[in-house]
């Protein structure tokens, strides 16, 4: 999709996930924004935009950041359309969070059809150093969780671990999923599980 302001190409992404998880403050890391401590629930859906160079080209990258409330589903179904690719985020210290990804999964495919390319997200490693091995999500848990719905969905995917509030590998995961994005749309395969 072009952008008829400029002729840009347009590439719309989506981030899901339970709430409090930190896709939001994610975000707020890619676009150079404060890490904000707490958490402050999203409310319905928020909207980035941020133009960049990618590969030799001017891409407009709208990013839209769903809430991950239960009471928000009927909301959220509308900003799935036409998005190019989908990050999906759990926190590695709530394992409930890990355990719901298939559900995000699910609600994506319900509002989508075949699903754009995944990054699969394990948030917070910042924090799994103080929380107990029983309650934390392994990165080899995340990469099998990663590779068998690559394998089940024929989806590209990418696993990777952030956190956001030390930025650690949070400019990689929106680089990556432009990456499959745009391999996606000129018809080349790429079924990577990093």
């Amino acid at each position: 999709m072009k952008d008829q302001d400029d002729g840009s190409r347009i590439l719309k992404a989506v981030l899901i996930g339970d709430g409090a998880v930190g896709k939001t403050s994610m975000r707020r890391n890619y676009l150079g924004e404060d890490f904000i401590e707490g958490h402050i629930a999203t409310i319905g859906v928020d909207l980035a935009t941020k133009r960049i160079l990618f590969e030799d080209e001017v891409v407009k990258f709208i990013i839209w950041d769903l809430a991950g409330q239960p009471t928000f589903e009927k909301v959220r179904g509308h900003y799935y359309h036409g998005c190019n690719g989908i990050i999906l985020v759990y926190s590695v210290v709530d394992r409930r969070s890990f355990e719901n990804a298939s559900k995000w999964l699910v609600e994506a495919y319900r509002n989508m059809g075949p699903l754009p390319p995944t990054v699969i997200v394990g948030n917070k490693v910042d924090l799994r150093p103080r929380t107990p091995a029983k309650d934390s999500v392994t990165p080899d848990e995340g990469r099998k969780f990663a590779e068998y719905f690559k394998a089940k969905l024929n989806v590209p995917a990418y696993f990777i671990e952030t956190s956001a509030k030390t930025g650690e590998n949070i400019q990689h995961t929106f680089t990556e999923l432009l990456r499959m994005m745009k391999l996606a749309e000129s018809g080349e395969s790429d079924l990577f599980v990093g």
